[in-house]
């Protein structure tokens, strides 16, 4: 008996731009680093309103705060969402480690069987993810062509109308907002040491922390220099000056060079803390590269790290001294 096999259609799974209070409250919860890598979504492929063969098929990340972004700019309109495995993590990160790229954009459109769902061969994807994907190889590969949109989400509307994105789309911005938001996920990152300071009064390495953590992203742009390793010592010197000060000044009966010993301890501590937690917001921004991140850990990572133990190792001498 001849048999034939029948294939199930595509898997395709709804979904809609509208943000519930549970999406919102994970939004609030990655902000704060709390189960930071289980704010993702299921890989695949994903419809918003009514989608024809003929609607456009946009590809994302599956972070939640990624996904709910694209789908949030897409109120309205219909289409289908390419969900990559990303392992939660946002576009540009992805990109940039190689999990938001051309093997697993090939692997997904093939899995889900996109050429079965729609008639054209065009996948929208976000700037930011450019230097993780090959197009010409996704298409050698798929047959699909890649179609680079703007760089925010919210631009997608506009950007749908002519199918060109203007050079403010394409522009990166890192506005204060932006910068702010970070905030929160770099303080619970060094949360208890923070708490352990305070507990024992270390002004210093607090005011430190606090200027790596929230005052550096509020400033950058202000900053001088190009590395954010420099941008980080200048805004710790700034920060040690006062504690410098109020060491030589204080208790005028001791040694000049007792004093002096302990103004250089804050000199030597404070700067290269508050510029290795600098460091960490090259990981946030699109100021940075891979290569240009790597050669400044390379030039700047040695001298923290001298500058700090030399201050650790004067500052428990004069601990014993005293």
């Amino acid at each position: 008996m001849l048999t034939i096999d029948i294939m199930p259609p595509p898997i395709i799974k709804p979904t809609t731009s509208v943000l519930t209070f549970a999406d919102y409250w994970d939004h609030i919860l990655a902000r704060w680093r709390v189960n930071r890598t289980g704010h993702r979504v299921e890989p695949g492929l994903y419809s918003i309103g009514n989608p024809t063969p003929e609607s456009p098929v946009f590809v994302t990340a599956n972070y939640t705060l990624s996904f709910d972004a694209l789908r949030s700019a897409l109120k309205g309109m219909d289409g289908y969402i390419l969900v990559l495995d990303t392992h939660g993590v946002n576009v540009w990160c992805a990109a940039g480690k190689g999990t938001f790229g051309t093997d697993e954009l090939v692997f997904r459109t093939t899995a889900t069987r996109l050429n079965e769902v729609v008639k054209h061969r065009v996948l929208i994807l976000p700037q930011l993810g450019a230097p993780g994907v090959a197009a010409h190889e996704v298409r050698k590969r798929t047959h699909f062509k890649v179609d680079y949109g703007p760089v925010r989400a919210e631009d997608l509307p506009e950007y749908l109308k002519t199918r060109a994105a203007t050079p403010e789309m394409r522009r990166v911005r890192f506005t204060l907002k932006d910068r702010i938001t970070l905030i929160p996920v770099e303080l619970v990152a060094i949360l208890l040491p923070l708490l352990i300071l305070i507990v024992l009064g270390a002004k210093g390495p607090i005011a430190a922390i606090l200027a790596g953590t929230v005052v550096f992203p509020i400033l950058l742009p202000w900053l001088p220099t190009h590395n954010f390793s420099t941008k980080g010592f200048i805004l710790g010197g700034v920060v040690a000056l006062p504690f410098v000060i109020t060491a030589f000044l204080r208790n005028p009966e001791s040694a000049v060079w007792l004093r002096s010993a302990w103004a250089l301890v804050y000199a030597l501590l404070i700067p290269p803390i508050t510029a290795y937690l600098a460091l960490n917001f090259t990981g946030s921004t699109t100021f940075t590269s891979r290569t240009g991140v790597k050669k400044e850990m390379l030039a700047y990572l040695p001298a923290m790290a001298w500058m700090f133990g030399v201050g650790l190792l004067l500052n428990i001498a004069l601990i014993f001294v005293h």
